[in-house]
């Protein structure tokens, strides 16, 4: 069994889009969000779309059926499903939030192979209408984190998970993003993990603004293939077996085996 943890983002990393703006875009509620986009908070404008949606007589139905035309790389495909088959406990650690997220890995059928997928959590009210909830309500329990927003600082869940992982002898941390929210966890890694920032996107830029501050070793990477072939050789270097790296392949065609369903985590406490 491998000792390491993968931890994802997913906008922008497993998916090459944002799922915000793929449901805006694609439900035809961008002008108001070009109208909206300066006055509200991210969350709270994602908030009032969803009640656009609504208005439009939209239904949670028809907001999965828009998600599940993603697109998504079979590279990073094979990458989750070599990384899980070499023993690595994979997370999903997103701004996005539950619905979408769900939605779009049981599309790929993924989501059995994380442990956990932390984000915003969703529901739909007793209208019918879909609505996003903060992961760290700054009002009751605010994080006072001044790197990341109000509603969510991926520092503390990274803590979290690499206390949780060092209880199970996992001891090397791979940390896979993209923006700026990806900075604050990125500074809490050790120096024996791993972080894989995006080239040019703004978790890189931010790093390389000063990398003396990340204790980390830094893999960037460009797109599917990259990430593939970085994050197998990273496993398989950590594991101390490299020939893994050649020989681990999947037939992205067939469909994956019947496992327990992965958690998705509805309420949080830190």
């Amino acid at each position: 069994m491998s000792k390491i943890v993968v931890i994802f983002d997913f906008d922008r990393t497993i998916i090459d889009e944002d799922s915000d703006r793929w449901v805006i875009t694609n439900m035809g509620v961008t002008p108001l969000f070009n109208q909206l986009y300066s006055t509200l908070p991210w969350n709270s404008l994602m908030n009032r779309m969803m009640e656009e949606l609504h208005i439009q007589g939209k239904t949670i139905e028809d907001i999965g059926d828009c998600l599940k035309q993603m697109p998504l790389h079979p590279k990073i495909i094979s990458a989750i499903k070599s990384a899980h088959s070499m023993g690595c406990e994979l997370w999903i650690v997103s701004d996005a939030n539950q619905f979408y997220i769900k939605t779009i890995l049981e599309q790929y059928h993924l989501l059995e192979f994380f442990k956990e997928v932390t984000t915003n959590p969703t529901f739909v009210d007793d209208e019918g209408r879909f609505r996003i909830m903060p992961y760290h309500d700054s009002k009751l329990l605010p994080h006072g984190c001044n790197l990341c927003p109000p509603h969510m600082c991926k520092g503390l869940i990274l803590e979290r998970i690499q206390t949780s992982a060092e209880e199970n002898g996992k001891s090397t941390t791979i940390y896979i993003g993209d923006g700026g929210g990806d900075y604050c966890p990125s500074l809490k890694l050790r120096g024996n993990d791993h972080v894989m920032p995006r080239k040019n996107f703004p978790l890189w830029k931010r790093i390389n603004s000063d990398p003396s501050l990340v204790k980390a070793s830094v893999n960037d990477w460009s797109n599917g293939e990259e990430l593939e072939s970085t994050l197998i050789h990273l496993i398989s270097t950590v594991g101390g077996n490299p020939s893994l790296c050649a020989s681990t392949e999947f037939d992205l065609t067939s469909k994956v085996q019947s496992k327990p369903a992965a958690t998705i985590e509805l309420c949080h406490s830190l």
